[in-house]
């Protein structure tokens, strides 16, 4: 063991006498390990948050979306469909038909993204199990041959047209007519139809505001669209696939008059925002971190007024000036990666019972009734050389201004 070591672990770990700045260094280790702890508990509570959110935005984005690249609708007869679904790695293709409709109930109204779906939608996204009341139907055969359609609606809007589980009125939906400058009557100015509420989703906010999913042969004929007309094709791709290349294949297949989003193309605002927020937990926990550093530099300034005996005697003794200052950055260094690595394993123990047991709760009305937690190697890594790189900095510092 270098002799610099020695010294300095002595110095801290000293069992004979136990004085005020003995007291302080362990306020300083205690400080680091806190301070680190802090930082894999909230980025972690964060990763769970974000997982969750994402998860919640998948249920109801697929994970390719086909749009025309000009023009707002296009026919299945332009594009190879059978190739389409037959493209390798691609497990199902659902057809979409959205709109912004006017839906009245009552005497309430609200404007709304009317998504036309068919029956395929289900094995795209997985909103036929986000449903918090009703079942996933949207579309019954009736005796006279007829169909009976259904609307399955974003939470809040449900709630704000007071609809209600038991409701048996029908919703009133309206779309302008195609091509046609505005009426003086209601016939005249719009396609009106006329389905029954069949259910409610929470997702997230922006969705849960916005979206009611409707049959997609109701939806093509409030919009006077042909059988074969879409807006847009959702793509749900097979486990285990590379999403990059199943959508380089499906453009090429496609061509330039088509674009092809990711998930992340989807919903650009939210992942840039996700993103941002990370980074600024970062800065905020690392300027956390670097004022807990105050105290190891308090402590180590006071070692050194409190080994002048010390320091002199090792320089009678011939010891360098530079050696002796290594004594105490090592004392610093020890004392920042004992509290570093307490703080890494405590945070570790408390993401785990939490991601076990559940232990802090959110409560009942949200999508999961405790905390999510997900732990990620990358954090426990940057956690480290974050602390360790100030703290060195901060003991480099003090070690430097001391008078030794």
């Amino acid at each position: 063991m270098p002799y610099t070591l020695f010294i300095a672990r002595r110095y801290f770990f000293s069992r004979k006498q136990k004085t005020v700045i003995n007291i302080i260094s362990w306020i300083s280790l205690i400080g680091i390990a806190v301070s680190t702890t802090a930082l894999i508990v909230v980025l972690s509570v964060y990763n769970g948050i974000g997982n969750l959110t994402q998860s919640l935005f998948n249920s109801f984005d697929p994970h390719l979306l086909v749009q025309p690249a000009k023009g707002k609708t296009f026919h299945l007869s332009t594009i190879d469909y059978s190739a389409l679904s037959a493209t390798e790695g691609v497990a199902a293709v659902s057809q979409i038909v959205e709109e912004n409709a006017w839906i009245t109930y009552h005497h309430n109204e609200a404007i709304v993204s009317l998504r036309g779906v068919d029956s395929s939608y289900p094995r795209v996204t997985g909103l036929d199990t986000l449903l918090y009341e009703g079942t996933y139907q949207l579309a019954a055969p009736m005796d006279d041959g007829w169909q009976q359609y259904f609307l399955l609606f974003g939470a809040e809007v449900y709630y704000n047209l007071g609809i209600r589980e038991a409701s048996n009125m029908p919703v009133a939906v309206h779309i302008p007519k195609r091509g046609v400058s505005l009426g003086m009557t209601m016939d005249e100015a719009f396609n009106t139809g006329y389905a029954m509420p069949g259910g409610n989703f929470y997702i997230q906010q922006d969705i849960d505001t916005r979206y009611v999913v409707a049959d997609i042969a109701f939806v093509r004929q409030l919009m006077d669209y042909s059988d074969d007309e879409c807006t847009s094709l959702a793509i749900a791709l097979q486990p285990r696939t590379n999403a990059d290349k199943v959508k380089a294949s499906v453009r090429r297949l496609l061509g330039d008059e088509f674009t092809v989003k990711d998930r992340f193309e989807q919903q650009p605002i939210y992942y840039k925002v996700f993103r941002s927020e990370r980074l600024g937990i970062y800065l905020i926990l690392a300027l956390i971190v670097l004022i807990s550093t105050l105290n190891l530099v308090a402590s180590l300034s006071l070692l050194v007024l409190d080994k002048k005996r010390d320091i002199a005697t090792l320089r009678s003794l011939g010891m360098p000036r530079s050696n002796i200052r290594r004594i105490f950055r090592t004392e610093g260094v020890m004392i920042s990666a004992i509290g570093v690595v307490a703080g890494l394993l405590l945070g570790f123990v408390i993401c785990f019972l939490q991601q076990h047991f559940g232990i802090v709760k959110m409560g009942n009305n949200f999508v999961v009734s405790a905390f999510p937690v997900a732990m990620r190697g990358i954090d426990f890594l940057i956690t480290f050389l974050l602390v360790m790189s100030l703290s060195s900095l901060s003991v480099l510092l003090a070690v430097r201004k001391s008078k030794i």
